[in-house]
C-alpha cells in the first residue's frame, strides 16, 4: 500500500515517475519491453551515447519510484513487488563520480575531445540547487519557472509521511534534499498575460500589480491550473480567483496572481520547516525571480530574506561544478560552491507588509479544503 511505498522510496508514486511508465510499456507493449536492454533516464541515455557506459546517478534515480532513497540504491522491495526485471536498471553512482570517457566515435560526432571524463551529473532540480549553492543547512532556494520549487538541503534523510513533498538523494554525496512543487507558478502569470492581457509584457504587468493594494483588495488566486502537487497532491484541483467584485481591476487581478503563487510556495516552505529544517534565507531563481517587486513580495510572505546570485544558469552551472569536483579541481561540492557562488542582492521582509500577509495567508489556506469536493465534481463532469 501507500505506506509501504513511502517506506521503500520516501515518496508517493506519481504518474510522471518512471515506474508507472515502465509498467505501462510492459502491459501494453510487451514486445518492446522484452526487447529492452536497459531503462535509462534522458541524460543517462546521452551518457551512453558519449561513453558506451550504462550508468545512472542517485538524484535522478530518486524520481523513478524504484529507488531506495534512504540507502541510495535500487529498491528490491519495489522491483520485486512490481514484477520488474532488475537487469533493466543501470548501476548508480554519486553525482560527481566519473562514469566513463568520451569515445572516439562520440568525439567525431560531437567535437568533444576523445577521453574527456563524463561524470554522473544530476536531475534538473538537484543540479539547479548545486548551481544556487543549496548544499549546506540553513539556505533554501525558491525557483519560479513554469512550475515553482522550494528546495532544501538535508544532512540526514527525512520524509513527509503524508507525501506532500519529495525527498530525494542530493547531488552532494551522502546528502539528501527535500522539495515542494507548485505546478502553476510562472504558468499562472503566463496564462494571465496570454488570456487576460494579450500584448502586455511581464514588466508592465508587475508594474500594474505594484500599483494595486497589498492583498489585492480582498481578491485571492488559486494557482492550480495543472492540478497540484504540494501540499495537496490533487490532480483534480482547479485554479481561479475567489472574492472578485465589480470594484476589482486588472492590477488587482494580476497582483492576486503573484500573491497566490507566493502563498502556494509558502505552503511548500512550511512543510519543509515541519520536517525540522531550519530556513535562514532563501535564494530566488527562475524567470519570476527577475522581478524586484515579486522578490520583495516573496520576502514579505515568507518572512525570510530573499537573495539573488551572480549566475543565472543554475542547472548548467551546477553540473559544471559537479564535473570540477569529479576532476579533482575541488575536494567537495560544498567547497566548489563556496568558491564560486556569490550573492548580488538581498531583500528583507518589510514588517508591516509581512504582518498584513500573515493575516491573509490563513484565508488562502482555507480555500482549497472548502472547494475540494467541488473541484472533484467538476473533474468528473469534464
Amino acid at each position: 500500500g501507500r505506506e509501504r511505498v513511502l517506506e521503500a522510496t520516501a515518496n508517493p508514486v506519481l504518474t510522471g515517475f518512471t515506474a508507472p511508465k515502465l509498467l505501462w510499456v510492459r502491459d501494453h507493449d510487451p514486445t518492446s519491453y522484452e526487447r529492452a536492454r536497459k531503462m535509462l533516464l534522458p541524460k543517462d541515455y546521452i551518457r551512453f551515447c558519449l561513453t558506451g557506459e550504462f550508468a545512472g546517478e542517485v538524484s535522478d534515480a530518486s524520481g523513478t519510484s524504484l529507488f531506495d532513497v534512504v540507502h541510495r540504491r535500487w529498491s528490491t522491495t519495489m522491483i520485486e513487488g512490481l514484477g520488474l526485471d532488475r537487469d533493466l536498471l543501470p548501476r548508480v553512482v554519486e553525482s560527481p563520480a566519473v562514469t566513463g570517457k568520451v569515445s572516439a566515435r562520440a568525439a567525431e560526432l560531437t567535437g568533444l575531445a576523445a577521453g574527456t571524463p563524463v561524470v554522473g551529473g544530476a536531475g534538473d532540480q538537484a543540479a539547479s540547487a548545486v548551481g544556487n549553492g543549496i548544499v549546506e543547512a540553513g539556505i533554501v532556494s525558491a525557483t519560479i519557472g513554469t512550475s515553482g520549487v522550494v528546495f532544501a538541503h538535508m544532512e540526514k534523510v527525512a520524509y513527509d509521511p503524508a507525501g506532500r513533498v519529495h525527498t530525494f538523494c542530493h547531488a552532494v554525496p551522502e546528502k539528501w534534499h527535500v522539495m515542494g512543487v507548485t505546478q502553476g507558478a510562472g504558468l499562472s502569470l503566463q496564462w494571465f498575460r496570454n488570456n487576460v492581457a494579450p500584448g502586455a509584457n511581464y514588466d508592465q504587468l508587475t508594474a500594474e500589480a505594484a500599483q494595486a493594494a497589498l492583498g489585492s483588495d480582498g481578491l485571492f488566486w488559486l494557482p492550480y491550473l495543472m492540478g497540484e502537487r504540494t501540499p495537496h497532491l490533487d490532480s483534480a484541483a482547479r485554479g481561479g480567483w475567489v472574492g472578485m467584485t465589480a470594484k476589482h481591476n486588472r492590477g488587482d487581478l494580476v497582483r492576486a496572481v503573484l500573491e497566490g503563487v507566493s502563498y502556494s510556495l509558502k505552503d511548500c516552505l512550511e512543510i519543509i520547516e515541519e520536517l525540522g529544517i531550519t530556513v535562514k534565507a532563501v535564494r530566488a531563481s527562475g524567470g519570476g525571480a527577475r522581478s524586484p517587486f515579486w522578490r520583495q513580495m516573496l520576502a514579505d510572505i515568507f518572512g525570510k530574506p530573499i537573495a539573488t546570485l551572480e549566475t543565472q544558469e543554475g542547472s548548467a552551472y551546477g553540473v559544471a561544478l559537479l564535473a570540477m569536483v569529479g576532476m579533482g579541481l575541488f575536494s567537495s561540492v560544498q567547497e566548489a560552491c563556496r568558491a564560486t557562488i556569490k550573492e548580488v542582492s538581498r531583500v528583507v521582509p518589510q514588517p508591516a507588509a509581512a504582518a498584513a500577509y500573515a493575516r491573509r495567508y490563513p484565508i488562502f489556506r482555507s480555500l482549497y479544503p472548502a472547494l475540494r469536493d467541488s473541484f472533484r465534481a467538476i473533474a468528473n463532469v469534464e
